[in-house]
């Protein structure tokens, strides 16, 4: 199976959530982006398993006790991203 493939194939659970079961509750993510957008992202930058792992640890933190905010996808390491001097 290619790394393509496994990302389609673990993201078709999280589509089906979005369009199927999201609707029918109320916003509830303390988080920006979304639990499930961030899942989305995470598998799309890290791959399957790592993005998986990621959105699995940020899921867990999504709870009344935890005040939420902003959370973005780590970018990936090596990343053009990763080593931009910040100002």
């Amino acid at each position: 199976m290619s790394k393509l493939t496994a990302r389609r194939v673990v993201q078709v659970p999280i589509h089906i959530y979005r369009k199927c079961i999201s609707p029918l509750k109320p916003a509830t993510c303390r988080f920006y982006p979304t639990c499930s957008a961030y899942a989305l992202e995470a598998i799309e930058v890290h791959g399957a398993l790592k993005g998986s792992w990621l959105a699995a640890k940020r899921i867990a933190r999504c709870h009344p006790f935890n005040l939420g905010g902003i959370d973005l996808v780590p970018p990936r390491k090596g990343s053009p991203k990763d080593t931009e001097v910040q100002n």
